[in-house]
């Protein structure tokens, strides 16, 4: 069945076995929508209660959404005579995984699994998909597609990316950038449990890295959403505390282009473009989580200024940075997402000795697992001053929508910090089980070691063209939280799965924190939680499938 795959038009094969999936969405969209309507509308209540059912719908319309996208993709590099054994292979594979797993459950986490039967659906598998289904993920063809990776041609990403020739090259100097300076030390800043060095990140602004989507009117590059994507995963790929120093000023600066007024972005963006000033999000607060709405730290007006009192939790890189997208309340009758409203809180970059010397302000280091390179924080205002022209967008109440505008950027952002993470477990697992004898022959050899790295390269490529047309939607002025919703849901648990399985490969070496891979795999599992937790993304992913 592999060969005979191989040397049909699969397009035409992966394209017919699609036709038949695309409509469980619908009829799982109607099933959902009659379960948890209420005299007309879409009761809150009633979609917690069918949660199984709720996250079993937005699993689906992301795998569905992904074979899409990857037959976009067959398609763009077809096109472009880059469809070669190795993209047919990855191809084949991720359709006949995929579809198996629609068929008989989709994995939410080590121990949850979404089926169609929680949705009231029952799906028997056409002529296509069944042929998917049985013949495209079989071990000669994951045996076939690791010796295709083994000959790479010094490529380190398996498969072409359909993207263009001037995002190949970004990509390329990022590449580059990251094995120079961030590979042979990322290690090393993770096991001393060290900031990254300030010398990184005047190399990263030099490269335009804090400046890549603002525009160009305000000293920013001005480049798409789709550029930011391939510099995260490059970035990350290195070392995720690399790839999410952007995180902070990408949004920021969204908050400000698409909130602030023109006196704030002519003040603000040039400094954020060019890394004269560092940026943290401060929004999350102590027994919150998610629930941004149930906010407590308030900001009262006194005189032209705002005062700020209260504590916030999880802070990435506060101390050196030099300004705060502070999320507060600064109506004290309201109780929920109403009355926010966002500052940029100016503060005093810290030291060593001192990493909060802005009066009114202290914080703590927050001890981690991983994701180490900035450090996370608690932080506590008591009568922390803000100035009054420091208020996003000069009326008060529009913190939360302002918010709300972010998301899709940020989402993107951190599913191409998944995919980069993705990648670099792969590398590092394929490269030791090329380097490590056992029984007299290398472990690649061994089918269950191979058929690991075939499917790490395999959903590698699911999520990062799920990733590109969620950017290329925001490129487009498209709506595109949905698909950045899923892109994110995707890649956080594929790269969760590749640093596991890479950590397996490995063997009782992987367990030693001298290798690297230890530190991949904690890294990978912030993915999973920040920027939307698993459980909250695919509520949210639900919840817009039934608009």
């Amino acid at each position: 069945m592999t060969d005979s795959i191989l040397l049909s038009d699969l397009t035409d094969l992966t394209g017919a076995a699609l036709a038949e999936v695309e409509p469980l969405v619908p009829s799982g969209q109607a099933a959902l929508r009659a379960r948890v309507t209420r005299d007309g509308k879409i009761s809150g209540a009633a979609l917690e209660e069918h949660q199984f059912a709720a996250h079993a719908l937005s699993w689906l319309a992301t795998y569905v959404e992904a074979l899409r996208q990857m037959q976009a993709w067959a398609g763009r590099i077809g096109g472009a005579g880059q469809f070669g054994d190795m993209e047919r292979l990855i191809l084949q594979i991720g359709f006949g995984e995929y579809l198996a797993q629609i068929a008989g459950g989709i994995p939410m986490s080590q121990g949850e699994t979404a089926r169609l039967a929680d949705l009231g659906l029952s799906w028997a598998p056409g002529a296509a998909a069944a042929r998917l289904i049985a013949g495209g993920n079989t071990p000669a063809a994951r045996m076939v597609l690791v010796a295709l990776m083994r000959d790479n041609q010094g490529r380190a990403t398996f498969g072409a990316t359909g993207l263009d020739e001037d995002l190949e090259m970004i990509r390329d100097q990022f590449r580059r950038y990251a094995d120079e300076q961030v590979v042979p030390h990322a290690h090393g800043w993770h096991l001393r449990d060290e900031l990254i060095p300030m010398k990184v990140i005047r190399e990263l602004a030099e490269l335009g890295v804090f400046g890549l989507t603002i525009p160009e009117e305000f000293g920013g590059l001005g480049l798409s959403k789709a550029s930011m994507v391939v510099v995260s995963e490059e970035l990350s790929r290195g070392y995720i505390g690399v790839g999410s120093l952007g995180t902070r000023s990408e949004i920021a600066a969204e908050l400000i282009l698409g909130g602030g007024t023109d006196e704030q972005k002519a003040e603000w963006l040039p400094k954020l473009a060019s890394g004269e000033i560092l940026p943290t999000a401060v929004f999350t607060e102590p027994n919150t989580g998610s629930d941004l709405g149930s906010l407590r730290t308030r900001a009262v007006k006194v005189g032209d200024d705002w005062e700020v009192t209260g504590n916030k939790t999880w802070i990435t890189h506060a101390a050196r940075t030099h300004v705060m997208t502070l999320l507060a309340r600064t109506d004290p009758d309201t109780t929920d997402y109403r009355g926010l409203s966002m500052f940029l809180a100016e503060k005093t970059p810290g030291t060593d000795k001192s990493p909060f010397p802005t009066p009114g302000m202290t914080g703590g280091e927050i001890e981690v697992l991983g994701y180490r390179g900035m450090k996370e924080y608690e932080l506590g205002f008591d009568g922390f001053r803000v100035k009054g022209e420091n208020l996003l967008g000069g009326v008060p109440g529009q913190g939360f929508k302002q918010l709300m505008q972010t998301f899709e950027s940020a989402r993107i952002q951190t599913a191409a910090r998944a995919i980069g993470v993705a990648q670099s477990a792969l590398e590092v697992g394929m490269r030791y089980a090329e380097d490590r004898k056992q029984f007299g022959k290398a472990l690649i050899s061994f089918p269950r070691v191979a058929g690991k790295l075939a499917m790490m390269a395999v959903e590698i490529m699911l999520a990062r063209q799920l990733t590109y047309f969620s950017a290329w939607e925001k490129d487009h002025g498209q709506r595109c939280d949905l698909e950045a919703g899923m892109a994110k849901l995707l890649g956080a648990r594929v790269a969760w799965a590749a640093a596991d399985n890479a950590l397996q490969i490995h063997g009782g070496n992987g367990f030693a924190l001298e290798y690297p891979v230890s530190r991949i795999l904690c890294d990978a599992r912030i993915l999973n939680i920040f920027e939307g937790a698993a459980e909250i993304q695919a509520q949210v992913i639900a919840r817009r499938l039934l608009d």
